[in-house]
């Protein structure tokens, strides 16, 4: 009589041990394929073109020659009627996953992302012949990477990706009002026609 009350408990034992295993396997199995670990992406590098200056000379009239985009630095004369006015802004911003879910999340500890960084920059130019606006540009450009545990990008390094995305879009839009603007110019620094023997 022992001997069959000792099977059946073991009988009963092996099933709760299946029953009560095969949850957690599952729940194993879960957890372990939803925390697939995302690399930070790179910041995006921009596709930079060859730089070439504009077909007419300006000078600075408000900021800085050593942070304008390339287009306008190569086209910088002090002696021109035309003028430039250029400024950019960049704003910070970032998100971080919430301490209480990433101390307990494995992937944390392997090298998962925490959250992001962002440098966002915005631009202006003007150009100005006299007190004539012959046009007025904007970009915006933003950037951001990732960072984890064991790797973090710097300030410095969005911002400096940020200000070029940005130059290079203002330098795009240069190129492409180009010509326009150098008949502009051209136009406004004729003399008018004097009837002869006025």
């Amino acid at each position: 009589m022992l001997g069959s009350g000792m099977a059946r408990f073991r009988s009963l034992k092996g099933q709760v041990m299946r029953r009560s295993f095969a949850p957690i396997l599952l729940m194993g199995a879960i957890v372990m394929a939803g925390c697939a670990v995302r690399q930070p992406a790179p910041v995006p590098e921009v596709a930079l073109a060859p730089p070439r200056p504009l077909p007419f000379k300006g000078r600075l009239l408000d900021g800085e020659p050593s942070e304008l985009p390339p287009s306008v630095a190569m086209s910088l004369s002090s002696n021109s009627p035309v003028t430039f006015s250029y400024r950019e802004e960049l704003s910070h911003d970032e998100y971080h996953i919430p301490l209480w879910v990433s101390a307990f999340d494995p992937v944390t500890y392997v090298g998962a992302p925490l959250g992001d960084y962002g440098v966002t920059a915005f631009a202006t130019l003007s150009i100005m012949d006299g007190d004539k606006v012959l046009a007025d540009y904007t970009a915006k450009a933003h950037v951001t990477k990732s960072y984890s545990l064991y790797s973090e990008p710097t300030h410095a390094e969005l911002e400096r990706a940020a200000r070029a995305a940005v130059r290079e879009k203002i330098d795009q839009k240069l190129y492409g009002d180009s010509n326009r603007l150098a008949q502009a110019i051209t136009d406004s620094n004729k003399l008018p026609d004097i009837p002869v023997g006025q």
